[in-house]
């Protein structure tokens, strides 16, 4: 876990290496290793000074979130995070000089190591990362963070390291002074060496535990620091409506901790995250945004006899704003892409909008002109389908039409390779159904890419009826290698996202039409967690979009269709109204230029208020229960697994993390408490809060869809 080595002058150099992971971590073993490794240099009379670095190419990548799957109690806390934070102040107070030579990324619990020691010396390593991040899963930093920061660089300046859960670069590190220098990586340990023997001795004292320290840019009670409190807790809880408590936590250690000494302030950090390490909130944030979405990002789900695959060109074939997006990520991605449109000029219009993208990172100073040029030019406009007779998949995303689109398959089919993939991005229409058309249907996939695709890391695989395992394979691949993250859904309409996700702004709709007041409606889904309020974000998308949905739906279904809540409100929103939404400036808002959108007045006339309304936690209920009520339905159709309903409804629309999902949701809930819930509103409002029979039978047993983190 620890090599150990002392050298002729007298100096030992401690080097993490955590052979039996992917990467140097602190868990129990490597804690325990490291503690004896410190207690051994402190004890040892030969040793002058101590070097901490790795023998890997990180230096501490962080915590094992491992560790909190056996809490349950505070105590059990307290016995996990509690020997990190004496051994690192076992170190700072033990009268030799330790310091840090980070070779690598130092991030959470590897970067408090790193607080500990007396100096900080990084390598100009590009690739490494410094920070601490924990916010990020909803916990704080355990091992002194919330205390040394503060102490190191002022209260002011370690909040948004520590709130917002910032990772910075070497250089970024050194000017922020969360690092002391930044040297040459060949010359990391000799600098350090240089460091103990010439300065160690006198710099062996932290600051903090000498006589007279003071915080640099003032106290807790300096008046701008209050106002920062101020400022950053009102903004927080106006952001996240009170489900997310790390940073209240994190507020609370630094608010508190930094009015006494430091061990004190140690014991309060201790029991703030003990209060975060034993919730249900933070659990679920682990589970999901760490292990679930990590293991989709890992291609668990992969076929693996299937050998990878490295694409050299792709094609999309429509330039509108889905197929210019994708040509764009692309591109950014280092890929060359054909975007292929009815004419050149089509086409050309569709690239200029990676340009326009890329001029405006240009003009922020992110992004070189000379890296612009480069992305751009591995787009290249055509209008000729011969173009693709080398790439090695095609990308469909022209109108949603069935019609335009089967033409669009027999064009594409023609040209391409025997090898060739394709794929088309649809939102509703099934996958299976179009394959028909295909003169291959098990080289015919979904990739179901969300709007706008250079924001939106999800991706829906969509296997048919006859997709074979290598199409299924091979596209992971691709949504690996354009850097997002890939689910895989089988075969029904709208699939999985679209399908769950719907159930939210039509459930708005649907309390329109009934009276409930709108902004009580808009009020509960903010206080939900939900990142837009439902007829905001249906103007966003358009109305005139889901109207058209709804039309297509009938047209497809015929006879069968049946009438749903939300349809009147969609019918008369277009037909009468002609209102589309923000892109024409008339929706269930007014947008007006340059102004702020208001709530449209005519909806009072059009759908009257009720006299009784029912409260907020009603509403809020409604909107939040029928989509996972949706998300098991698609559970037990097994259109998509548990972890993946979870993974695709907080990365395509936002389903609170707190939450960990609208799977995990129900976990949360319970089964048993949230099927009496859901018995209750289909009683009163009808089948859509119908639980499937999977979930009635797992309420009986009490059982739940996911197990809790690993530990």
């Amino acid at each position: 876990m620890i090599d150990y080595r002392v050298d002729e002058d007298g100096i030992a150099t401690l080097a993490w290496n955590v052979a039996d992971r992917p990467m140097n971590v602190l868990n129990a073993a490597s804690i325990l290793a490291f503690g004896e490794a410190v207690q051994r240099a402190i004890a040892d009379a030969a040793v002058k000074g101590v070097i901490v670095t790795s023998s890997r190419p990180e230096f501490v990548a962080g915590g094992d979130l491992a560790l909190l799957g056996a809490i349950k109690t505070a105590q059990e806390s307290m016995a996990t995070s509690g020997p990190i934070s004496r051994i690192l102040r076992d170190l700072e107070r033990c009268g030799k000089p330790f310091v840090a030579a980070i070779n690598g990324t130092a991030l959470g619990g590897g970067f408090e190591l790193c607080l500990a020691c007396h100096r900080r010396i990084a390598a100009d390593n590009p690739k490494a990362q410094f920070g601490l991040p924990e916010v990020s899963l909803g916990l704080l930093p355990a091992a002194g963070g919330t205390q040394r920061l503060p102490r190191m660089i002022g209260i002011q300046q370690a909040l948004p390291f520590l709130t917002e859960g910032r990772k910075v670069a070497p250089a970024a590190a050194l000017a922020a002074g969360l690092v002391d220098e930044v040297v040459p990586a060949d010359q990391l340990l000799v600098r350090a060496k240089q460091w103990l023997l010439a300065e160690g001795p006198r710099s062996a004292i932290r600051p903090w535990d000498a006589k007279g320290f003071k915080f640099p840019g003032g106290t807790v009670q300096t008046p701008a620091v209050q106002q920062l409190f101020a400022a950053i807790g009102g903004g927080v809880l106006n952001k996240t409506q009170g489900l997310y408590p790390a940073i209240e936590a994190i507020l609370a250690s630094v608010h508190d901790g930094c009015q006494v000494d430091l061990d004190t302030g140690l014991k309060i950090e201790q029991r703030q995250f003990a209060r975060l390490s034993t919730s249900a909130t933070t659990k679920n944030m682990i589970r999901t945004l760490f292990y679930s979405i990590g293991a989709a990002n890992a291609l668990a789900e992969r076929p693996r006899d299937v050998p990878s695959m490295r694409y050299s060109k792709i094609a999309v074939i429509g330039a509108g704003m889905m197929g210019a997006g994708l040509a764009y990520v692309a591109a950014r991605a280092g890929l060359p892409v054909v975007l292929l449109d009815v004419s050149l000029d089509a086409a050309e219009k569709g690239k200029s909008y990676a340009a326009k993208s890329m001029d405006a990172q240009v003009a922020k100073g992110r992004l070189t002109a000379q890296a612009r040029d480069q992305t751009l030019s591995l787009i290249t406009a055509s209008a000729d389908f011969s173009t693709l007779k080398d790439c090695e998949l095609v990308i469909e995303a022209v109108f949603e039409s069935r019609e335009v689109k089967v033409e669009v398959i027999r064009k594409a089919e023609q040209f391409l390779s025997d090898s060739a993939i394709f794929a088309t991005n649809t939102s509703t229409l099934p996958i299976s159904s179009l394959a028909e058309f295909s003169s291959r249907p098990q080289q015919y996939v979904g990739m179901h890419f969300f709007s706008p695709v250079e924001r939106m890391p999800l991706v829906e695989v969509i296997r048919g009826k006859q997709t074979s395992d290598r199409t299924i394979a091979l596209a992971m691949d691709l949504v690996k290698q354009l850097r997002m993250t890939p689910i895989i859904v089988n075969d029904c309409r709208s699939f999985y996202c679209n399908r769950a996700f719907a159930l939210f702004p039509y459930e708005a709709m649907a309390m329109l039409d009934e009276g409930v007041n709108p902004i009580l409606i808009e009020n509960a889904a903010r206080m939900a967690g939900m990142p837009m309020s439902p007829l905001a974000l249906v103007d966003e998308f358009s109305i005139e979009l889901m109207y058209k949905t709804l039309q297509a739906a009938k047209a497809d279904l015929g006879e069968s269709y049946v009438r749903q809540p939300q349809d009147p409100v969609l019918e008369k929103m277009i037909e009468q109204f002609d209102r589309v939404g923000k892109k024409s400036g008339r929706g269930f808002y007014d947008h007006p230029a340059g102004g702020k959108k208001q709530l449209w007045p005519g909806l009072a006339q059009h759908f009257p208020v009720a006299d009784e309304q029912p409260d907020v936690d009603e509403v809020r209920k409604r909107m939040m229960y029928v989509q996972s009520v949706e998300a098991a339905r698609c559970v037990a159709e097994g259109i998509v697994s548990a972890r993946n309903a979870d993974v695709g409804s907080i990365l395509a629309w936002g389903f609170p993390a707190a939450l960990g999902g609208a799977i995990s949701q129900i976990d949360t809930i319970g089964a048993a408490r949230f099927v009496a819930e859901c018995d209750r509103l289909a009683a009163l409002h009808g089948p859509r809060f119908a639980v499937p029979p999977q979930l009635r039978e797992m309420a009986a047993r009490g059982a739940r869809y996911l197990d809790d983190i690993p530990s």
